[in-house]
């Protein structure tokens, strides 16, 4: 264990690397050790708007290392309208080098998705719990690049944000205040290879209204269920954009509820929708306005433009079908995407990562960051 630091203690950051040996994958030295580093962050519960002990963690395992750092306070959302949003402290974590205006920042985000699936386990190749891939794992990788890449001289800063995973609420706070970085890396799970595009989001919420009555006189009443299963019936039915080579807008109905009980007719019903965009969202909101008919209200919650990226040399690359921070942080510099795991286990109680992939991925930020300097 090493020192303890505003109340956390760390484990020792040298990279032990037998397990892997042993397994017979190739490593490389580094001086931080990211697999011992992400099982400490996966230890911790960081769901979203409840990331502050990660947030704390984080800021006192830099400044353990050296670094300056900053908080970027978030405002909790409105509990009225989010009734799992936290009350406690909120914030996005940057570290920088004293003095020096970081060239290319390395971002990615604390919070992970509910539900908490416990402490951390591991087997001699993979790390298993929620954030192993998306993101905790990658803050670890980013965190042992930073230590490698300020060793060669090179200005780089570190940004972790909170909220990604509903509205890129910190993101938004953090692109208030940029700090003249050229470049950005945002991390997110894809195979270690770098992103062409990413995909938009459009939340769209829908609220249709009618009239209570009893099941046995429908004709004294009016249902809103019935109003809203129409509407969707027909959004459903919309054809969406496509973009050759990048792919195709997808729509999925998330959440739909309503009613009283199965004798009494609705007097009201929402469900919300949410569409990965291609192209611009105009087009897509106007169908989807159109296509409800009047039925019932639509609001638009949330709108994260699609993204394209250029490829650069020696990396594979790929196209992300889900949404980053990337489109909130326009004043970071040029954005890149790129980071170890698979989204495919993303969100699932199988989430996972390659011990050998979140090494490799050092090696691949380090890489593209000799690059672009």
């Amino acid at each position: 264990m090493r020192s303890g630091v505003n109340g956390f203690y760390f484990r020792s950051n040298r990279l032990d690397l037998s397990l892997l040996k042993t397994a017979g994958y190739p490593v490389r030295n580094m001086a931080i050790d990211p697999i011992q580093l992400t099982k400490q962050l996966v230890d911790i519960e960081s769901t979203t708007y409840h990331e502050a002990p990660a947030g704390e963690f984080l800021h006192a395992y830099l400044e353990s290392l050296g670094w300056q750092v900053e908080r970027q306070p978030v405002p909790q959302p409105d509990p009225a309208k989010t009734p799992n949003g936290g009350t406690g402290p909120r914030f996005n974590v940057y570290a920088f080098q004293e003095g020096i205006t970081p060239d290319i920042v390395f971002s990615t985000h604390m919070d992970t998705v509910p539900p908490f699936l416990g402490p951390c386990r591991e087997d001699a190749t993979h790390l298993y719990g929620r954030g192993t891939c998306d993101a905790k794992g990658i803050i670890a990788a980013q965190i042992a690049t930073a230590e490698e890449l300020r060793a060669l001289g090179v200005k780089v800063g570190l940004l972790f944000v909170v909220g990604e995973e509903r509205d890129s609420a910190g993101a938004a706070i953090a692109n208030q205040n940029p700090r003249g970085s050229r470049f950005l890396v945002n991390g997110e799970p894809t195979d270690n290879r770098l992103a062409l595009a990413s995909k938009g989001a459009l939340r769209v919420e829908l609220r249709a209204h009618g009239k209570m009555a009893h099941s046995a006189y429908p004709e004294l009443g009016e249902s809103a269920i019935d109003k809203l299963l129409a509407a969707l019936h027909d959004i459903q039915a919309l054809p969406l954009p496509i973009i050759e080579g990048i792919g195709d807008s997808t729509l999925n109905v998330g959440i739909i509820s309503g009613g009283r009980a199965p004798n009494v007719i609705a007097d009201k019903a929402e469900a919300h929708i949410l569409v990965r965009l291609v192209g611009p969202a105009e087009e897509t909101k106007a169908a989807i306005v159109k296509a409800a008919g009047g039925r019932c209200d639509v609001e638009f919650s949330l709108e994260l433009p699609f993204v394209q990226m250029r490829a650069v040399e020696g990396f594979e690359t790929m196209v992300a079908k889900f949404t980053t921070d990337i489109p909130s942080l326009t004043n970071w510099g040029e954005p890149f995407l790129l980071g170890p795991g698979s989204i495919h286990v993303a969100h699932t109680p199988d989430e996972k990562i390659s011990k050998q992939e979140l090494l490799d991925c050092v090696e691949l930020y380090v890489r593209l960051a000799k690059h672009l300097i």
